[in-house]
Parts: structure tokens; sequence; C-alpha cells
């Protein structure tokens, strides 16, 4: 190994610190791209601004309970963004529908395996359609969380849980609530942080099939999109 290539220990030092007087904290993976990889240390820290933290169309609080539900379902701590939904005002009722729809999420499989093997055998019985059910049921009426959170919090978790059946399903609830695609894209997007990247590009897969099979009503920038050829990076 090339010792030479390594940052100083004033450099290593300087950038941690100076990221931690900018966010209070630093990870522990910040230290070796501190130490070897500083370009990626520098990206990270404006990626990571720029994804998480910068507001764009989620509301502070709604943004946070969608979090939530993604963690929960991730089984990641995000101790941050738990210190977040407090600060920002959230309840305990939240918290036990965040729980909730992270349960819904986890709870993909039964209806998936039912959908592919069994519809012969109960051909008035759609599995999709019993799931979207399901989840309206889940979240009618829950105190201090509007549909349209219950529905962006499915579709983060569905997306970091990579079940492109799960994320076809909650697409469709929020296109038939007529959920925001700008929130839509936020929601998602948030999911390759704590579940990795693939997840990120497997549910806008889903999302570009249903757009380009005519199953939901896109508006005139997303029809743009996947009208766009060679989307498969080959």
């Amino acid at each position: 190994m090339n010792e030479k290539k390594l940052a100083s220990v004033e450099e290593v030092v300087s950038r941690l610190s100076e990221f931690r007087a900018l966010r209070g904290y630093v990870n522990p993976q910040q230290g070796p791209m501190a130490a070897a990889l500083p370009d990626v240390f520098s990206g990270y820290r404006v990626f990571y601004k720029c994804l998480v933290l910068d507001e764009k169309h989620l509301a502070p609080l709604e943004k946070e309970f969608v979090w939530l539900a993604l963690l929960c379902m991730a089984g990641e701590m995000g101790a941050h963004h738990l210190k977040l939904f407090l600060e920002h005002g959230g309840t305990d009722t939240q918290t036990e529908a965040a729980f909730r729809i992270a349960g819904w999420v986890a709870g993909v499989a039964p209806y998936e395996f039912a959908g592919a093997r069994w519809h012969q055998h109960f051909p008035r019985v759609h599995a999709r359609e019993a799931y979207r059910n399901a989840g309206k049921v889940l979240v009618a009426g829950l105190e201090g969380v509007p549909e349209e959170w219950a529905f962006l919090a499915m579709l983060s978790a569905q997306t970091g849980g990579k079940s492109k059946w799960g994320v076809q399903a909650a697409l469709e609830l929020c296109y038939a609530h007529e959920v925001s695609e700008a929130k839509m894209a936020e929601a998602m997007s948030v999911a390759l942080w704590p579940c990795g990247a693939n997840c990120f590009h497997d549910a806008a897969e889903v999302w570009l099939e249903l757009i380009r099979s005519g199953s939901v009503k896109a508006s005139a920038p997303f029809k743009a999109w996947a009208d766009l050829p060679n989307q498969d990076g080959l």
C-alpha cells in the first residue's frame, strides 16, 4: 500500500471536524472516506444534503413520518431521523401508524405468492387489488396522519423493501388518491440512502412500466421520461 496516497492526519481531522460542525455528528463510514477517498467524502456530503436534508416537496413532519415507516421496515436505527420526527412534533399515534404501515409492507410476500401461484384456484380474487384494499383499510381514519402521508410512506417503504410487486401496489394507491408525483419521487428516492441505490432503480423501473402501459395517469413531465427509449442500461 502506498501511504503517500493517504490524507495527512491534519486533513482527516479537518474534514471530519468540518462535517461535525456542519451537522453536529459524524458517522463511522466517513472516516475511511476522509482518509483515503477525499472526492467521495466531498460528494457524500453534498449528496446527503441534497437528498436527505434540503427541503423539496415533503413538509418537515411529513418527510420524517415517511422516514419513520421506511426505517422501521428496513430495520435501521436512524437515530437522527427519530430525533427530527420528535422535534417536528411527531406523536405516539403517528408513530404507531408508521409501525402499522411498515407491517403492511413486510406482509407483501403472501399476497405476491397468492397472486402468482393461486390465481387459477381463486380466479375472482385479485391479489394486488386485495393488498391495496387492505392498505386502504389500514390507514383509514388514522389520527394525525393524512392519507397522502400514509400512501407516501407505503411507497417509500416498498421501495426500500425491494418488492417490485409491492411498489406497483403502492404506486397505484398513490395515483388513485391523486398524490403529488413530486412527493412520490421524493419519498421513493430517500429509500436509496438506508436501503441502497438499486432499490430506487428497481422501483423507478416499475413506475416507468406503469406509465408506458397506461395503467396510471401520469403528468406530461413523467410521460416525457417514459417515452425515452433504451433505459435498461444496455
